[in-house]
């Protein structure tokens, strides 16, 4: 590996302090047992002046001030008891970090070893209860070598033992005297700071230094390749960092879509815990109750089971405002009236954040809306001034990157009577299968062939007997689970640049100007995908998939896309297509014929937001007439969507109810088109009635003629003729 122009074999770490945030825990316990032995605790003094020596020195240390009678070796051997109980109940404390570059350095092929002043007995412990044993080639400890640091003896034995010269090493340290030891043996000292700061004299000995690990980690970064986006049936990655990732809103796109790409995070290692915020209640009891969930892709019948997650109610304005505090990012999938209900709790979650030092934080916005990232920044700003002061609402504001999406895949939630019938089915097949583990002959007793180990190892059996019967009902709880989303395959989410997080994502794709893409995606497949199900709808058919099984639909889509949407795009920017001819395009009408649990419904929704003025589908007819394109089948669309509301496919809908009313006080399709009232407490963009008059009749035309019992216009799409067209 080339670091910093430097080639790179190995990498060789201190422990305590560098690794593990153990030496505040090291000051607690000798203070406690330096009371209990000595009747006096001992001074910070002392313990910082320790720092990196080896027991001898420090000994020698702690005696120059207490006199040759302080029984420092039983002092040090209770504070390892001290040390090992809080470590076995606790578990180790792991810096910030550290699994992501010791993932990092392994898997781009480096050596790795410790070189710690602990004894080995310490050491293999803490190794082993922090997971981080499997990375390392050789351990050495300063029970094994002759002279402590600072002397550089235990560096220069772990770069022999790894067949390294010592140049070729980074030897990562905390202490003054690991940075001497480091530096003594030849290495390229990495200082990562702890507790003291080195003097400057001993500071200017390292290669680099950091103040912490994940200063390290962004420079690593650097030199080590992102990984390729993941396969759909790529596994995630098996070791977990200690980061956080939050969905605010956890619905299809939040559970079935983000919760994927934070599994999959760099593909390195993936975050300790995935935290869902959902107003559901039956949803948060299912994925608390099973641990997890499946994401099913019905077009390769596969299932990928999501875990490390927890549900938390949407309204716990606490819990809320925790997983701001805590999350590295936060995905918010909320419609946009939500967004105006929940800006203020959002805003006390960057609060909290920022009185707790957490540092900035990436908010991916996947709303269903241009510049949503910008609406959402100023919702939460306006909900932050009603609670702070100007500049420091201002100054949290700066620490929050609201970042601009673009979805490239179809999500939809399984219904509630199929989840509960999982749920139920599920808990007799667990049920049934403990009662046969219990009823069978000898129980949960010793396992069998396991007479030699017992004798050999005393102390095994009880453990030994423990585990067997605890992986009796681990197996049984490993065959639980519940399907809670369907899913397309497409795998790429599209960022606007910015966060320097969203650059580690294995499956995000940043891009300079994301309105491009956004663009793309709501006219290329927003308004096909709407004019899908309201054909599909109108024709009879309930699914996405059943009605792409008519060949009218599918020519329909065709012709619009290929005739009159692309050549539009293409004309206007040639440089999108990259992402028009690949991205998008290709795999849209494979994905609509797999779509049987897609509900039209669930596609044909609000309408009249569909049909204003820059939006999806008047925005490509505009766009086409720009460059001279005819627009048939946009326009025999925009025609569906009108007939869809009045007939009231979907009855609940309440812009299907405003269409029907705003037509029928006149009969006028120009009422509905060029409407211009209030719409969310803004003005409807609607056409304009004398500019926009020829295309107004032309979709009335079409409306005309699809009510016209007498008309085949519901054939129309197989015969068109666009070559006609443009000939006259």
């Amino acid at each position: 590996m080339i670091f910093k122009e430097r080639l790179i074999h190995a990498a060789i770490f201190d422990m305590d302090g560098t690794m593990f945030d153990t030496e505040r825990l090291r000051f607690t316990t000798i203070k406690q047992a330096s009371a209990e032995l000595f009747g006096e605790t001992i001074s910070d003094e002392i313990l910082i002046g320790s720092l990196g020596l080896s027991a001898k020195k420090a000994e020698e240390l702690a005696k120059s001030r207490y006199g040759e009678g302080y029984p420092y070796a039983a002092i040090r051997k209770r504070a390892d008891e001290l040390e090992l109980a809080h470590v076995r109940k606790h578990g180790v404390p792991v810096k910030p970090g550290l699994y992501e570059i010791l993932e990092r350095l392994k898997r781009n092929g480096l050596l790795m070893a410790v070189a710690t002043s602990s004894r080995r007995a310490i050491a293999e412990e803490y190794l082993i209860n922090a997971n981080v044993m499997k990375y390392f080639d050789i351990t050495v400890c300063g029970d094994e070598v002759k002279q402590g640091k600072p002397h550089p003896e235990i560096f220069r034995t772990a770069a022999k033992e790894l067949n390294c010269l010592p140049e070729h090493c980074l030897m990562f340290e905390d202490s003054e005297n690991g940075l001497r030891s480091a530096s003594g043996a030849g290495g390229l000292p990495i200082l990562i700071k702890d507790i003291k700061e080195p003097r400057p004299e001993i500071k200017q000995l390292a290669y680099q230094a950091y103040d912490r690990m994940p200063d390290f980690l962004a420079d690593l970064v650097r030199f080590t390749p992102n990984l390729p986006k993941p396969k759909l049936t790529d596994a995630f990655p098996q070791t977990i960092n200690n980061m956080r990732a939050g969905i605010h809103g956890f619905g299809a796109m939040g559970g079935g879509y983000l919760a994927q790409i934070f599994s999959h995070w760099d593909g390195y290692t993936r975050p300790y815990e995935i935290i869902g915020a959902s107003n559901n209640t039956t949803l948060r009891s299912l994925v608390n109750a099973f641990g997890k969930y499946d994401v099913h892709y019905s077009n390769l019948a596969f299932r990928q089971t999501i875990d490390r997650i927890r549900l938390i109610d949407m309204a716990d304005e606490a819990a809320v405002c925790e997983m701001y505090a805590v999350s590295e990012i936060v995905g918010l999938c909320l419609p946009e009236s939500a967004i105006k209900q929940q800006a203020a709790m959002i805003a006390k979650g960057l609060i909290a954040r920022y009185q707790n030092g957490a540092g900035s934080l990436t908010i991916l916005v996947v709303l269903n809306k241009l510049s949503g990232a910008a609406f959402v920044r100023r919702q939460v700003r306006e909900a932050m001034l009603r609670m702070l002061e100007g500049p420091q609402a201002e100054q949290i504001m700066e620490m929050a990157y609201f970042t601009e999406t673009v979805v490239n895949r179809m999500v939809s939630k399984i219904p509630k009577e199929i989840l509960l019938k999982q749920a139920r089915i599920n808990f007799a097949s667990f049920e049934k299968h403990t009662q046969q583990k219990a009823l069978a002959p000898g129980g949960s007793a010793a396992p069998m062939h396991q007479e030699s180990i017992l004798l050999a190892e005393p102390g095994l059996g009880k453990i030994v007997s423990q585990l067997r019967h605890a992986s009796h009902l681990n197996r049984a709880l490993d065959q639980l689970g519940v399907t809670l989303f369907e899913s397309g395959p497409d795998m790429v989410l599209y960022a606007k640049k910015g966060g320097k997080i969203l650059e580690r994502l294995r499956q995000v794709q940043t891009v300079d100007n994301i309105a491009e893409i956004q663009a793309i995606k709501n006219r290329l497949l927003n308004g096909t995908h709407a004019i899908i199900a309201w054909y599909a709808s109108l024709l009879g058919y309930q699914t996405i998939g059943q009605g792409m099984g008519d060949e009218r639909v599918v020519m329909l889509v065709k012709r619009l896309v290929n005739n009159e949407i692309k050549p539009a795009m293409l004309q206007e920017n040639p440089a999108l297509a990259e992402y028009i001819n690949t991205s998008f395009v290709n795999s849209f009408i494979a994905r609509c014929k797999a779509s049987f649990k897609d509900p039209c419904r669930r596609i044909g929704r609000d309408p009249l937001r569909k049909l204003q003025r820059k939006e999806r589908i008047m925005g490509s007819i505009e766009l086409a007439a720009r460059h001279g394109i005819p627009t048939p089948m946009l326009e025999f669309g925009a025609a569906l969507g009108i007939l869809y509301s009045l007939r009231l496919v979907t009855p609940e809908d309440k812009e299907c109810q405003r269409i029907k009313a705003l037509f029928e006080a006149n009969a006028s399709v120009a009422d509905v088109l060029a409407f211009s009232g209030d719409y969310h407490g803004k003005p409807y963009q609607g056409l304009d009635p004398q500019q926009d008059a020829a295309l107004i009749e032309r979709i009335a035309e079409h409306l005309r003629q699809l009510t016209n019992p007498a008309s085949a216009h519901w054939q129309w799409p197989l015969s068109y003729n666009y070559a006609e067209e443009l000939a006259s």
